[in-house]
Order: structure tokens, then sequence, then C-alpha cells
């Protein structure tokens, strides 16, 4: 389903409709001689995730008589579209769990509320400006708080690295590309494929991970941006299908599929190495076997560094709410180092202020391999194409399906890049 977005001209007429629907019924606002009264949608999904996220509504709650905050259960399979409809109807929810480059099309139709102006210095200096620059707009300003990130990097069996005599690379030290897939080529033998790459939405991954070899994507000349994919864009993916399909390093069977369905061969051995997202260590405490040995691979290393794009999770106050200078209140609470850093336990991924990276590094000692979460931090930076307009439908539509062929081989690297810079023409064209 095509997406609709008001434009800025019609912005007004639906607020003009709606404004008595704001904050109203049994949502936000608050009677004269009541408390501020504020929605919080979440998206948290893990069970830990989950109750970190509604303890800390009690604890604001329990503190704050005059502005109470009703915690309501979001999702992200259909979060956009629900978004969508309460902003077009009025009446959306006050405080609103989103991530950064999804959130961008609400911005363009005039949905979020600035808050440049209503956030603290000091939360604001407490996170990299690198990560601000993701929710920072000239036209709309500050659309977002940045609370947490997601890396990219690979668990491996440790039993099959002790066997061929693999050392486990460290922070200090990481793995290149190459010696990624030397290791992979080396620990392929008898039945077991050194990786498994789950593929089922690669877009994302992929880009992601192409940023460590200067891989933008994005052209911008004159203000009409376009997709351009050269050397580095295809980098990443033409490793990827190397390893699939002439090094045979890799296991084709999962590259259809995703994470968790490949768990099972993870911990069967027949993988030695399962590329994944940081919070995948959850799935590991919970599932693996007894006696299974697994260890988490930092970021890796590329042309350009171990740069990985940073697409944070953020709180962003809607344009509609009554009570924005409460909301940001609620936001400064939800987010200081003690509570972020829990929020971010809870998730398993990575905080973005510096008071609750200490804060996890502390409170975990380096389990379950936190202490190579924490160090991930560093690879992550804003990329080109996360602010264009439009680049989000152009990943669904045009880059998913694009890259799901290649990695099938259905279609050649050149295939690949025409597939991917026609769409760009047509699906960014659209936004001029």
């Amino acid at each position: 389903m095509q997406r609709t977005i008001i434009t800025s001209v019609a912005l007004g007429a639906v607020l003009t409709l709606t404004a008595a629907a704001c904050g109203g019924g049994d949502g936000g606002g608050s009677s004269s001689d009541g408390p501020v009264k504020l929605r919080f949608q979440s998206l948290a999904w893990q069970e830990e995730s989950v109750k970190a996220n509604k303890d800390l509504v009690k604890k604001w709650n329990d503190e704050n008589p005059d502005i109470q905050v009703e915690y309501v259960q979001g999702d992200w399979g259909s979060v956009h579209d629900e978004l969508l409809t309460s902003f077009e109807g009025g009446d959306p929810a006050d405080i609103i769990h989103y991530e950064a480059a999804a959130i961008q099309v609400f911005a363009e139709g005039g949905y979020l509320a600035d808050l440049d102006e209503t956030l603290s210095d000091d939360f604001k200096g407490s996170i990299d400006e690198d990560i601000w620059e993701t929710v920072q707009y000239d036209e709309y300003g500050t659309i977002g708080a940045p609370f947490l990130l997601e890396s990219r990097m690979a668990l491996a069996n440790k039993k099959l690295f002790d066997a061929a005599g693999i050392e486990v690379p460290t922070p200090e030290d990481p793995w290149t590309w190459d010696e990624f897939q030397d290791a992979a080529k080396e620990l392929t033998t008898g039945g077991t494929y050194g990786v498994a790459w789950p593929l089922g939405s690669p877009a994302n991954a992929v880009l992601n991970l192409s940023q460590s070899f200067g891989g933008g994507y994005v052209t911008d000349s004159d203000g009409e941006p376009k997709v351009e994919v050269g050397d580095a864009e295809l980098e990443v993916p033409t490793r990827i299908h190397e390893m699939l399909y002439e090094d045979k390093s890799a296991a084709p069977s999962t590259v259809g599929s995703n994470s968790t369905d490949s768990l099972p061969g993870f911990f069967e051995g027949k993988y030695a190495m399962l590329f994944g997202a940081i919070w995948l260590r959850q799935q590991m405490v919970q599932e693996a076997p007894e006696g299974f040995e697994w260890v988490t691979l930092p970021p890796l290393e590329g042309s350009e560094g171990q740069a990985q794009a940073a697409n944070p999770q953020i709180l962003s106050v809607a344009a509609q709410s009554e009570h924005p200078e409460e909301a940001t209140k609620f936001i400064e609470f939800f987010l200081n180092p003690d509570n972020m850093a829990a929020l971010a336990k809870g998730d398993w991924l990575v905080p973005t202020s510096a008071g609750a990276l200490s804060a996890l590094a502390e409170s975990t000692g380096g389990e379950q391999d936190w202490d190579v979460a924490v160090a991930s931090v560093d690879a992550l930076e804003g990329a080109p194409w996360q602010k264009t307009p439009g680049f989000q439908e152009w990943l669904d539509r045009i880059a998913t399906p694009a890259f799901q062929k290649y990695f099938a081989d259905e279609i050649s690297e050149d295939d690949l890049a025409k597939e991917l810079e026609e769409g760009g023409d047509k699906v960014l064209s659209e936004q001029r």
C-alpha cells in the first residue's frame, strides 16, 4: 500500500478541523483542576524492555502527580500506518517512539515538534553530535531525542574457532572484511559453513554496512538527490555474493531468512558464524543449548574504518500535543543516563549518551559481550541517504527486491546497480 503524506498546505486545514480533538478524550490534555495527561506510545517488544518502559512510566507518575503519563503499547509492524491515521485524525500520542530515518516523512508533513528549544543543554551535550545530526533538519528543527542504536556484527561458535586455531578479534584489534572472509573459508569444512548471512530484508543491512567502504548511495547536486551505485556501494553486496557462490563459505539456505530463523542451524554447528544485529545476543542467552560457547565479533573494518550507518530509535513530540514542554520533561527523565542504560539493556542495544554507556558498562561488567556492544558505538555515524525525501520508499519498493534477487543469484552485479539507480530516479524524482 502506498502511503499518503499530507502536504504542508493541506496540513493547515487538517489541524483546523481537528484541533478540538487534539489531546482530548481519554488521552492527552487535562482539566482545569486536574493533572496534565500525556500519552506515550512505546514500541518496546522484548519482555525485559517492556517491563523497563512500564517501570519508568510508573516511577515518573509516582514522582510527578501533576503530569501523568499513560503507557500505550505500539507495534513495529503497524506503527507507520497507525501514526499516519492518528496524525491525520488529529489525535496522536503526545510522545512517540520510532526510528530517525522512518519518521522523517512525518516531519515533512509538519507533524513533529521542534525539540531544540525545549531540550536542555545538558541533555543535548550528553549525546554525540554525529548522532544528533540524524534527527536535525534545517526545515523542521530537532525532530526527536535519539536514545538507542543498533550495530551489526557476527556471532561466532567459540568451539569451532578454537578447533580451527582462529583467534577471536577484539574491539582493540577488529577484523578487516578480508580477514573475515578468510576466516569464513577456513571454517567451511565437514558440513559446516563459515557463516550464515540471513538477508530476508537485505537493504538496511547492506546500506548500513556499506558505510565502512564509503558507500553513500545518494548524491545531491543543486537540491536534486539521486541514487548512484559505484564501486564503494557494491563492495559489501559483492563480497557477500562471492561468499555465497564463489568461495561457498556462506550458507545459501539462510540468505532468504532472518537471523532468528538461522539460530537452530547455528546451535547445531551448521555455520560457524551468524551475521546479525547486536540484539541477537539476547536470543543466544535465552535459547542457546547448555554448553554452547558463543562470542560477539566487533564491527568489520573496511577501507573507511568500521563505520556503520546510525539510525537511532528516538522519542518525538507530536506538534499537535497541547503540552510539549511537559512531554519534553518526561523525555529527559525517561532518557537520563541510568534510565537510558536500563532501556538499552532491556532491548540489548547500545545507548546514545556517554553517561548511559558508562552506566551500562559498569552494570554489566562486560558479561554477555556487553563490552563489545558498548565499544561498537564508535563505529556508528549518520549516513548521507537517511535524510533524503522518498528514500525510505526507495528502500522498500526498489532496493529490497533488487538485493533479494541479487543474493538469490537471479541478477548480475550490473543489473543490481541498474535497478537501484533507475528505481532511484523514479522514486526520488516524485519528491521534487
